[in-house]
């Protein structure tokens, strides 16, 4: 059997940017999906705290250290700069995988820079 469950969790990420213009897709600071695991191009699930909007897209790196989760194309409707999101990727686990599974939550400060990583 095959199940889906949470790859990893970006926690309370503010929204620094958007552009309703660009063609679709949010952008991530590199270090926090590198904290993550999440990769570029990646399928996440994004859900706003402030609006309880949810959207599904998928990751793009953003300039490694500058803090930006930007919204692009129609997700930039959804959510207004210094809301705090949720990002989520989830990946697809084998029973043998399920043995060592263990998802990555990473939380951020203000500036939406790595406070910790833990694995749960």
């Amino acid at each position: 059997m095959v199940i889906k469950l949470l790859q990893a969790k970006l926690h309370r990420v503010r929204v620094t940017r958007a552009d309703l213009h660009y063609e679709g897709s949010c952008g991530i600071d590199e270090v926090l999906l590198e904290e993550s695991g999440i990769r570029e191009f990646q399928h996440v699930e994004i859900y706003n705290v402030e609006n309880g909007e949810r959207l599904t897209t998928y990751a793009i790196k953003s300039l490694r250290e500058s803090g930006e989760i930007c919204l692009n194309g129609a997700a930039a409707r959804k959510a207004m700069m210094g809301d705090h999101l949720i990002i989520c990727a989830y990946s697809n686990y084998n029973e043998a995988e399920l043995a060592r599974y263990k998802p990555v939550v990473v939380v951020v400060d203000e500036g939406n820079r790595p406070r910790r990583a833990a694995v749960r």
